[in-house]
């Protein structure tokens, strides 16, 4: 899996039915090399009543989509960019935009 992708991070989907958009990363499955994207790529689910549920019918659910489909989203830059690692003097890793060279966040 792409290390430089964490959750809480800004990324830009640049494949499938919902590229161009932008979200905020949910849940990160590196056994599977997928993320799970805030109000991305929705999938319909037709559920029977259950103790949890007790009418049943259609729940909308955000499905797993791979991590080559996506990419960091640059605020500087305002596009889909790819991420280096730096060392800084004081000793802190930190993620830098390769394009603008701004850093994404501290790590």
């Amino acid at each position: 899996m792409s290390v430089s992708i964490k959750k809480g991070d800004t990324v830009l989907v640049i494949s499938g039915k919902d590229k161009g958009k932008t979200a905020k990363v949910k849940i990160v499955l590196p056994e599977k090399n997928q993320v799970v994207l805030e109000r991305i790529n929705i999938a319909k689910r037709h559920t029977k009543p259950s103790r949890k549920n007790a009418q049943g019918g259609v729940v909308e659910l955000e499905r797993p989509i791979d991590c080559s489909n996506v990419a960091i989203y640059c605020p500087k830059c305002a596009k889909g960019v790819k991420v280096g690692m730096k060392i800084l003097k004081d000793n802190t890793k930190n993620r830098f935009c390769k394009l603008c060279e701004e850093i994404i966040d501290k790590t």
